[in-house]
């Protein structure tokens, strides 16, 4: 599938790449993790000559100067800008100091979205991501903010990033009922190293036709091939920052790396591969440094995972849910499968384990 094989993300017309580009790396930053003008361009030139057309921000990535560089390479090729997905977020506060600077309160979210169209050169968003969950303020007030922004042309879409799965069923409901904008996407953690998302958001999205976005696909570079037990990883700008994969992660990324030999491809390739096969749409976010890091990525548009393979991934990077996703996974299904019936009555024959298991 390559890049210009789009998917409509979640229940919208809005087409997008099997693969979205990040530009958190994009800019300079304290801590060296991202990269100077001329290599972004590249990376950027690189995505979109291969037909690539989402591209993700946010207003505080690298203090802005990401949504800077995206403004003013697009400012110089507008034909570019207009085939274009470009979404950006809001919540961080970039004034230190005015409690009002961040946040998804009315204000806050205008003054926000024009700070973005200002830095990234253009009138408009394509998709506007809620970037964490504003406990402080109603989630109506920011829905009705949200629907007027897009009824003003300012934004299309809308999607959250980072919020727990009630808040997210609960504004999303809100919308719908209300004749608002809906949401159209959630932007995750998921990787086969982060599969706690499977509890709740996962489900919701898949049950009310969500897009799921991941972000860190490869769960900080511990995916990407680099990480070897006993072997110290040099050339990467976060190896101090987030240390090294534990016990049970080597498991995982060993399991990837036996794949990754069998098939003739590199472990971020099959971990990519194996985050597509996931059930309702899956947008991965590529995040890199050097255009060969964006190449070495979508190497996993030529990768296809047999039944086989998805279920040893499965089981060696198999999560632990929190209640009550257990009872509702393969503790169901077991019961299921002993006898039990919709009132929750179980036949004799099988033990009290499982009866009990039925009544609470």
């Amino acid at each position: 599938m390559p890049l210009d094989h789009y998917v409509t993300l979640g229940r919208s017309g809005l087409r997008v790449s099997p693969f979205a580009l990040g530009a958190m790396t994009f800019g300079e930053d304290p801590g060296g993790a991202g990269c100077g003008v001329p290599e972004s361009e590249r990376i950027l030139d690189s995505y979109l000559d291969r037909g690539g057309n989402f591209i993700d921000t946010a207003n505080f990535y690298t203090n802005g100067h990401s949504e800077r560089i995206l403004g003013d390479f697009f400012a110089a090729r507008p034909a570019r800008r207009e085939r274009v997905v470009l979404a950006s977020k809001f919540f961080t506060n970039l004034f230190p100091g005015d409690p009002n600077g961040g946040g998804a309160g009315r204000g806050s979210i205008s003054a926000q979205l024009e700070e973005t169209l200002r830095r990234l050169r253009t009138d408009y968003l394509d998709l506007y991501w809620l970037h964490n969950w504003d406990r402080h303020t109603p989630i109506e007030e920011t829905l009705r903010t949200l629907d007027d922004l897009v009824r003003a042309g300012k934004i299309r879409y809308i999607g959250f990033s980072n919020t727990p799965a009630w808040v997210t069923a609960q504004a999303h409901t809100t919308a719908l009922l209300k004749g608002w904008t809906p949401l159209i996407a959630l932007q995750v953690e998921y990787s086969l190293l982060a599969r706690t998302v499977e509890g709740e958001l996962a489900p919701l999205a898949l049950d009310q036709g969500l897009a799921l976005v991941p972000w860190s696909p490869l769960k900080n570079g511990f995916l990407s091939g680099k990480y070897r037990r006993g072997r110290q990883v040099s050339d990467s700008a976060r190896a101090a920052f987030v240390g090294g994969p534990s016990e049970d992660e080597y498991a995982v990324i060993e399991a990837v790396a036996a794949i990754a030999a069998e098939l003739g491809t590199s472990a971020a390739a099959v971990s990519l591969a194996w985050l597509r096969a996931r059930q309702g749409t899956v947008v991965p976010i590529l995040g890199a440094r050097r255009v060969e890091h964006l190449e070495d990525n979508l190497a996993a548009l030529e990768v296809s995972l047999d039944p086989e393979h998805l279920r040893v991934l499965d089981e060696v990077s198999a999560p632990t849910l929190d209640y009550p996703a257990p009872m509702h996974g393969a503790l169901r299904a077991m019961l299921q499968f002993a006898g039990t019936t919709v009132d929750g009555e179980t036949s004799t024959v099988y033990p009290p384990l499982l009866q009990s298991a039925v009544r609470y």
